[in-house]
């Protein structure tokens, strides 16, 4: 039987607290909420079904942060999508903020075995001033143990609807996109993270938080390659590929611990689950 699972996370301003309310149904769950940086940011982790996504299984989830809210999600491990026969293991995301609210969206990465069918689309709306970090990586097989992507299709959207869009299918058959130096040039690891807000940040601003994300990608680590832009006035955009995902996640992290405190004045303390 396929996994069907549904997670909904309500974030509420309870005086100066964030405070989670949460519906599931099937295996996607919840850890309790910690507030390791006081009671104005709730962190929370979503725990993926242990034996990772296979053909025909479908996971969504929802957030609403409301006004003065502040949550962080992470997960405790990637998310796997294994070989299907024909059929689409799907996962979505849509994260809705009020205006006044920031939301953190900094999941482990997608791992794409051989032989998979996935969807992975994501999408966001943001109200009034809210804004919102988050990032997508992507890793197409697993070259330190063998497993080369030489089959298979990973189909991505991320979405923030009249602001940005991103769409692929990456298929291991697309060398033209796999192998060119227009498309991935030979790398199977690609990661976007993003600053979105509901309004524009006004050139100032860009300027601060662009400085603040390139002194952090200057050097970068070996085999990684990555730079950040912002595309309209409401956004920016660092976008990164590498050979292997443990250097382009620790990019991604360390540009993530830049921006926060540029953007917010909040510090740039890892979570703890992504040293565990």
């Amino acid at each position: 039987m396929p996994w069907q699972a549904h997670l909904s996370l309500d974030y509420r301003l309870q005086g100066q607290r964030t405070v989670l309310q949460h519906q599931h149904d099937g295996p996607l769950r919840i850890f309790k909420s910690l507030y390791p940086e006081g009671d104005a940011i709730c962190h929370n982790v979503v725990v993926h079904p242990p034996g990772g996504l296979v053909g025909g299984d479908t996971l969504e989830l929802q957030v609403h942060a409301a006004a003065g809210t502040h949550a962080l999600i992470s997960t405790p491990g990637a998310t796997r999508f294994y070989a299907a026969d024909d059929l689409p293991a799907t996962q979505r995301v849509a994260l809705h903020l009020d205006s006044g609210a920031r939301l953190e969206w900094l999941p482990l990465e997608a791992i794409a075995y051989p032989g998979c069918e996935a969807v992975n689309h994501w999408t966001a709306e943001l109200a009034g001033n809210a804004e919102l970090i988050a990032w997508d990586v992507t890793a197409l097989g697993l070259p330190s143990t063998g497993q080369a992507f030489d089959r298979g299709r990973f189909r991505q959207r991320l979405e923030i609807p009249g602001l940005w869009l991103e769409q692929a299918t990456l298929d291991a058959h697309d060398q033209r996109l796999l192998d060119a130096p227009l498309g991935l040039a030979g790398q199977r690891c690609l990661g976007t993270l993003l600053l979105a807000s509901g309004t524009p940040l006004g050139r100032q601003r860009q300027e601060h938080l662009l400085e603040a994300v390139r002194q952090v990608l200057d050097p970068l680590p070996p085999g990684v390659q990555a730079g950040a832009t912002c595309p309209n006035p409401q956004m920016l955009v660092v976008r990164a590929l590498a050979p292997l995902v443990e250097p382009l996640m620790a990019t991604l992290q360390a540009a993530w611990a830049a921006l926060r405190p540029a953007a917010w004045g909040v510090p740039g303390t890892p979570p703890r689950i992504w040293r565990v």
